[in-house]
């Protein structure tokens, strides 16, 4: 561990006033940094694909990963919860930050090769709501997330974060463009393709029945799918609820259709 000790220590720069808007590095036109925050989180980042350039933390949140960074040779600095509080522009109760370099995106063709289920976003653009799909996604076996038109960007930090780091390891990828002709490629590479709907004729469990490779596509937070993208979609499908409630957030939503791809995955194998 290297210690730190000067709030303007010139090697924090990458840690430095994460909440305003024009330094942010995990924002357009910032260093296009990945950062995660806590030891699980961080400890996510260590075992992926993106290649680490600091950590920066209290001594006892350090010492939880020492066996992770053991094999790292990017510098690890310590400093006290009030410096890197005055660092990094907030009071972190995580006490641990790191921050990693982008790797190459996945694409579509590569996200879908191997891929029996995927997720398809459309207008997505709430972090919290995306990081909340993906750990979701990770937890009920979807093998990769497209992205469609709107979306926001699964690595800015609060996704990272309220992903719990699974967007680190679950592969996504803008989908083909234009939209939303890019999901009859889907269908060409073997998907069948279900828009889920308040509105939806048929379950997702009814659909699912003799069907092959499926992609389950999801809308925005606040109005849904487009018509265009349930036009081009195999099926319209719904959640069953109970009368009165009309819908689900996008993230609960999608956990339950991940739920029913993973048992239906499962019943295939």
């Amino acid at each position: 561990m290297i210690q730190v000790t000067d709030v303007d220590d010139p090697r924090l720069a990458d840690f430095r006033d994460l909440t305003r808007a024009d330094r942010r590095p995990d924002r357009p036109g910032g260093k296009g940094l990945v950062i995660a925050e806590g030891v699980v989180v961080v400890r996510r980042l260590l075992a992926s694909a993106y290649p680490l350039r600091a950590v920066l933390g209290i001594e006892r949140r350090i010492e939880e990963l020492a066996g992770d960074l053991a094999s790292e040779s990017a510098p690890v600095y310590s400093t006290t919860a009030e410096l890197m509080a005055q660092v990094v522009g907030f009071h972190l109760n995580r006490g641990v930050l790191a921050v990693a370099d982008r790797v190459t995106a996945f694409t579509a063709e590569r996200a879908a090769e191997r891929a029996g289920t995927l997720a398809v976003l459309e207008g997505v653009n709430d972090h919290e709501n995306l990081g909340a799909l993906f750990r979701n996604a990770a937890a009920f076996g979807v093998d990769g997330v497209l992205l469609g038109p709107g979306c926001g960007d699964p690595l800015y930090r609060r996704s990272v974060r309220v992903s719990m780091g699974h967007v680190l390891a679950v592969p996504f990828a803008p989908m083909p463009e234009p939209w939303p002709a890019g999901l009859k490629w889907l269908r060409d590479q073997g998907f069948r393709v279900l828009a889920l709907t308040p509105g939806g004729p048929s379950t997702l469990r009814d659909e699912l029945g003799g069907a092959g490779r499926v992609a389950v596509l999801l809308g925005s937070e606040g109005h849904g799918l487009t018509e265009e993208a349930m036009a081009a979609a195999d099926a319209a499908v719904r959640i069953p609820m109970a009368p009165g409630v009309d819908s689900l957030n996008v993230a609960t939503a999608g956990a339950v259709a991940f739920y029913e791809l993973g048992t239906f995955s499962r019943r295939q194998r």
